[in-house]
């Protein structure tokens, strides 16, 4: 919010009138509002655990894990993972290999919770997630996701589809953005709950060169100071306010006149009217205290341990309830679910704290009527290692596993109640064909009826992969 009302404005508010671009006419032009095709979803909420959560203790249970612990991958009567053709495909290393091969323990780690079926389609899920097993029946897993970055900087891949190595980006909130704006002129159309918490992870939701006013947008749940650097002095009345913003928008006219052709200057000048809108808007969009103490109950606001997550996934569903197009929701710390160490101590405490909150917002979208036309989507950076970590004498934790993971769609134009993919029997590998993180975009952006190939900038070349393919098979 350090950037002030120009760049807390920039992030919502010109795609609907399609005419602040540098670019001429001619030129590509977003949709600007009109979506490319049906749209099956009006809004998103992209919920995104940092550090990695592992896949084995969640939602995608090994039993060959417990049967064969202690041995080694060659011992055990299966493919050895780190021999596939797999690893190494889809594997990039920053430094040598010999250095960075940190996923390769091949001490096979036992799981350190129990799990059952649940509902009517009886898929399986850890105990230490009992409310969101509860709603099984309204979710599509999939369980063949995987990365190419071993590390933290696939915190940005999660959600740019490129490697560090690469060049960057626009993240997938920016492209929406881009393509669709808001639904409310008086919000913006891509905001961002409790993220990110570092400067190396800016990039998840950066608009890079779509523009500045394509890019997430911090807010607070504060509604007394939802807007950091936006807040009328006090001993500035509300008519005197609205003046000085009329004088900047009459003094930004007549330089526009001089330099008609500065996209930046045009942008300004309705940011100024933006950011003084929202002045009210937002206040109102966060004020959480409004809700019923049902609803609060709900979310596990009432509870020390599921506050955080609660507030912030509530403040989503106020948003996109409010014409929010993206809403992207960090419900834990920074790296939190990084459980290199102590997994079991860990995924318990911490799996706790977003459970009833992602199973009440679930419930909550579907008995307000929104189940139709929001798209959840519930996803971390990768999983966890089917090997014990060794590294520093580790003996109770699993390393980084970018091969094959979990996440889960739910809500708008999404099946109900299915598990779709699989890894290997240990859970290494992500089996044939996998889904490259761009697949769970490309789903997004088809759900609300945009085409990410119509969506390319000319002049910034993405690679065929940056696309994606929409993961058909959980589509209504």
């Amino acid at each position: 919010m350090g950037l002030g009302f120009t760049g807390l404005a920039l992030g919502a508010m010109l795609q609907r009138d399609g005419v602040v671009r540098a670019e001429p006419e001619t030129a590509h032009q977003p949709p600007n509002g009109q979506p490319h095709h049906a749209p099956k979803a009006k809004s998103v909420i992209w919920i995104f655990l940092s550090g990695g959560y592992s896949h084995l203790e969640t939602f995608d249970p090994k039993p060959a894990l417990n049967r064969y612990a202690g041995l080694t991958f060659d011992l055990a009567p299966f493919a050895n993972p780190l021999t596939s053709p797999l690893h190494d495909r889809r594997s990039r290393s920053v430094v040598a290999e010999e250095i960075n091969r940190r996923d390769t323990y091949p001490i096979i780690y036992p799981m350190q919770v129990g799990w059952r079926r649940h509902g009517q389609s009886g898929i399986e899920v850890s105990d230490w997630l009992p409310h969101i097993g509860s709603c099984v029946d309204d979710l599509a897993f999939v369980r063949s996701i995987y990365t190419t970055d071993n590390d933290h900087a696939a915190e940005n891949q999660i959600h740019t589809g490129r490697h560090r190595l690469d060049e960057v980006q626009p993240s997938i909130g920016s492209w929406i953005n881009y393509g669709l704006g808001s639904l409310n002129d008086n919000l913006p159309s891509f905001v961002v709950l409790g993220g990110p918490t570092r400067s190396d992870t800016r990039a998840s939701i950066d608009s890079n060169y779509l523009g500045p006013r394509h890019a997430g947008i911090p807010l607070n749940l504060d509604p007394n100071n939802p807007l950091p650097n936006g807040r009328r002095s006090p001993d500035l009345l509300p008519e005197e306010h609205r003046n000085e913003f009329d004088l900047i928008g009459r003094l930004n006219g007549l330089a526009a006149v001089e330099y008609p052709q500065d996209a930046n200057l045009r942008a300004r000048i309705r940011a100024y009217e933006l950011a003084y809108r929202m002045q009210t808007a937002v206040p109102e969009a966060v004020a959480l205290p409004s809700e019923s103490e049902a609803t609060r109950r709900l979310y596990g606001i009432d509870q020390a341990n599921t506050r955080l997550a609660g507030e912030r996934l509530l403040g989503a569903r106020r948003l996109v309830e409010r014409g929010v197009r993206f809403v992207q929701v960090f419900p834990s710390p920074d790296g939190v679910w990084d459980s290199h160490q102590q997994l079991r101590a860990n995924h318990t405490r911490l799996c706790a704290t977003i459970d009833k909150p992602v199973a009440g917002l679930l419930k909550d979208l579907k008995q307000r009527g929104l189940w139709d036309d929001v798209l959840v989507v519930f996803c971390t950076e990768f999983g966890r290692t089917p090997g014990l970590e060794q590294r520093g004498g580790g003996r109770d934790g699993r390393d980084h596993h970018p091969h094959g993971f979990t996440v889960f769609f739910a809500g708008a134009g999404i099946r109900k109640g299915i598990a779709h993919g699989a890894t290997d029997e240990l859970g290494f590998h992500a089996l044939e064909p996998g889904h490259y993180v761009t697949d769970m975009h490309a789903t997004v952006l088809h759900q609300l009826g945009l085409d990410a190939r119509r969506l390319e900038v000319p002049g910034r070349r993405r690679l065929n992969v940056d696309f994606g393919e929409p993961i058909r098979e959980i589509m209504v």
